[in-house]
């Protein structure tokens, strides 16, 4: 009998340092952050002195099954300086995990009729690139770099904003390059004899000056 009691007691021992441990497992939690939907026609285009662009553009987190609202900072928006100009859209699910997407503004006063989209040549090789009209004054390049048509390590795209009747300006933007930044342009629209050009600063490019003339 004591033989049997001492057993009993060990085996009550030992389940409940079994139990002991098994509430101390962690638990696991899984990360997720929303996806930022931007409207097909994201690109945004307003006159000196108009009013900032209603941006419409919803937040999903497939996980959770989460709506999520989209919160824009326009604070470095100036409707009173043409220019092109950043906004961010942000989204935060329940647990606060967040998602961004980066747009481009346009402010500028130049005429609608006014259209620099087609393909250019670039001046001194044999590169060719295509503007692309995203919205009132505002372009897409395919091929900032335009390091020739054999070259295609350097290619990457980039926006700009037609500012004036002779000036352009090229917005902060990342590529896989890195930041072009500080980038400034002149346009000549001569009829029949368009031409662009812009210096990128940026170590990949060396500062270099591109001149492309329309075909």
């Amino acid at each position: 009998m004591k033989k049997l009691l001492i057993l009993s007691v060990f085996a009550g021992l030992a389940f409940t340092g079994c139990k002991k441990k098994a509430s101390s497992v962690s638990t696991l939690y899984n990360h997720s952050v929303p996806t930022i939907i931007l409207p097909d026609n994201h690109y945004y285009s307003i006159p000196v002195g108009g009013v900032l662009p209603t941006i419409e553009a919803t937040a999903y987190d497939s996980f959770y099954h989460e709506d999520c609202a989209v919160v824009y900072d326009q604070s470095k928006l100036d409707n009173t300086v043409a220019d092109a100009y950043k906004v961010y859209a942000t989204a935060k699910n329940k647990y606060g995990m967040m998602a961004s997407e980066l747009l481009y503004v346009a402010v500028t006063d130049i005429d609608t009729l006014v259209d620099l989209s087609g393909l250019y040549a670039r001046m001194g090789n044999d590169d060719t690139v295509m503007i692309t009209k995203l919205a009132n004054g505002f372009y897409m390049t395919n091929d900032v770099g335009a390091n020739g048509t054999m070259d295609t390590t350097n290619i990457t795209s980039a926006y700009f904003v037609q500012t004036s009747d002779i000036a352009l300006s090229m917005p902060e933007q990342d590529t896989k390059f890195g930041v072009l930044s500080g980038t400034s342009g002149f346009i000549n629209m001569t009829p029949g004899d368009t031409t662009i050009e812009y210096v990128i600063n940026n170590s990949t490019f060396d500062q270099s000056v591109r001149l492309f003339k329309k075909l």
